[in-house]
């Protein structure tokens, strides 16, 4: 009697050990399976980068603001077999402390520019955003900013005006991608001038929900992040 009952606790232990190992074997095979956030450095830029589905998204701070925006250069590369339309309110920028931020529509912006007489904002993001761009040779866009740019430059005269027109090409616009191609371009968040603060981007594209490392805020008008004081809690 005590051996028949001791057999069957035994068993029931056994069961009990092999359904946890089977449940933490899925798991780690669920968490290598995961789409891995890389990080690199290059012009002076930190970009991150995440695929998922075919499809990849890279984003970088710009080290530059404009009077009404934090910028990020956003790069979209389409390698599923189906295509897809990514807009800029796909985006969403999270701060740690304050309420989640949305990507400024594009005509909003351009307007911005051009009201307010923004022409030196203008030159240096469009300066800023080819520094970058022409340096990062894994951007090899179908449709983004050097397409639109030179569209713009060859329907327009005036000198001025051309310089509002290619910066407001920078801006990235909602685009189908077809299988095999991609764009770039800028998508500002309205913080009064000011560089974004410590957070993390997530976009919704593709069918997927794309979540990147949380970022540092930057100096203003430098490409170093804001270094903490000493003492000063993560």
């Amino acid at each position: 009697m005590q051996d028949s009952l001791a057999g069957a606790v035994m068993r029931s232990w056994l069961q009990t050990i092999m359904t946890l190992i089977r449940l933490t074997l899925l798991l780690l095979l669920g968490l290598l399976a995961r789409a891995q956030v890389i990080t690199f450095e290059t012009n002076g830029l930190n970009y991150q980068t995440l695929t998922k589905g075919g499809l990849t998204i890279m984003f970088a701070q710009l080290p530059m603001h404009t009077k009404d925006y934090a910028v990020l250069q956003v790069a979209v590369s389409n390698g599923a077999k189906t295509s897809w339309n990514v807009k800029p309110e796909d985006f969403t920028f999270r701060p740690t402390e304050t309420e989640p931020l949305k990507p400024e529509a594009p005509r909003i912006v351009v307007n911005r520019l051009i009201d307010r007489g923004g022409r030196d904002d203008a030159i240096r993001l469009m300066t800023t955003y080819e520094a970058g761009l022409y340096g990062l040779s894994r951007i090899k866009s179908t449709s983004g900013y050097e397409q639109r740019r030179q569209q713009m430059l060859a329907e327009l005269t005036s000198a001025k005006i051309k310089a509002a027109a290619a910066a407001s090409a920078i801006a990235f616009v909602g685009t189908k991608l077809k299988p095999g191609e991609s764009t770039d371009g800028a998508v500002f968040f309205a913080t009064g001038g000011k560089p974004l603060p410590a957070g993390k981007l997530t976009v919704n594209a593709g069918g997927e929900f794309f979540e990147f490392l949380a970022i540092e805020p930057l100096k203003s008008n430098s490409m170093e992040p804001v270094k903490k004081k000493h003492g000063e809690p993560n």
